[in-house]
């Protein structure tokens, strides 16, 4: 049986991480149904919409129109609300199938097409909507993929900023995001989708699994982990990894730790 999970880990601490790679094998750990052929054809399938790009491209704005064209219009990648409420919006190869997605997915389709065709294209991870920059990020293009590619100007984005957070658009919300920053926003979304649906523990758990395993992640995903592990059942792995994280937070929040710890305790009572 294939590892999917090794793999996501060995990608993930490369010296240069793959994010179509990354985003597939998220995707197979979410699905047990797909295969490596599945994860080959959804790479053969980002090459073949490189390939479509016009030849010769010059310049920011002249990317942004051609991949517009290509992916907006003739292959109608784009995103509606009700794609929201699914997970496969945040599974790349089903982005690539149903042309359907979050915006951090369908920015990634753009990304990992762009760069195969060698256009100057990075992630712009805006808060509460992804969007994608082409140039120089000093004087960068802005596109919206969910949009189907609408071109977007600074106004745009601190409108953007505004609707998500009431605060202006700060300057360092238009640096580039790198590919790991965005594998974890990409599991935080999944995370945020399983939340509300107490069905879905397992799949809240694959997501924190996989987060823990990049290089970087916030230390608080080990008592998210536990809880969700006390959630299915599993009372004395999850009160035990409780216990841990209370003992690595108790020097820096001692009342933080001993609820963590009285949590714990309560989860181990559920045993008798």
């Amino acid at each position: 049986m294939t590892d999917w999970r090794q793999e996501f880990a060995e990608e993930a601490r490369a010296r240069r991480p793959d994010l179509a790679r990354l985003c597939l094998l998220v995707g197979a750990v979410a699905d047990p149904a797909v295969t490596r052929h599945d994860l080959d054809a959804a790479e053969i399938e980002l090459d073949r919409l490189a390939g479509l790009l016009p030849y010769g491209v010059r310049g920011a704005d002249a990317w942004r129109t051609a991949l517009g064209e290509l992916l907006g219009r003739r292959e109608g990648f784009q995103g509606v609300p009700a794609d929201y409420q699914r997970l496969e919006s945040s599974l790349l190869h089903e982005v690539l199938r149903r042309r359907r997605g979050l915006p951090i997915l369908l920015s990634v389709v753009w990304m990992e097409v762009a760069r195969r065709a060698g256009a100057p294209v990075y992630g712009l991870g805006l808060p509460g909507h992804f969007v994608i920059g082409f140039g120089d990020p000093t004087e960068q293009v802005l596109a919206d993929p969910f949009a189907g590619g609408r071109a977007m100007t600074s106004a745009d984005a601190e409108l953007v900023v505004a609707g998500a957070t009431g605060e202006h658009l700060d300057p360092t919300m238009l640096r580039p995001t790198n590919p790991l920053e965005i594998v974890l926003r990409v599991l935080n979304n999944i995370r945020a989708w399983a939340a509300p649906r107490p069905e879905r523990s397992a799949t809240a758990l694959w997501a924190v699994e996989l987060s823990l395993l990049l290089p970087s992640h916030p230390a608080r995903l080990r008592y998210e982990r536990a809880e969700l592990l006390v959630q299915r059942g599993e009372f004395l792995t999850g009160a035990t990894e409780m216990e841990a994280y209370a003992s690595v937070v108790a020097a820096v929040e001692p009342s933080a730790a001993a609820t963590i710890r009285h949590r714990a305790a309560a989860a181990r009572a559920l045993l008798n």
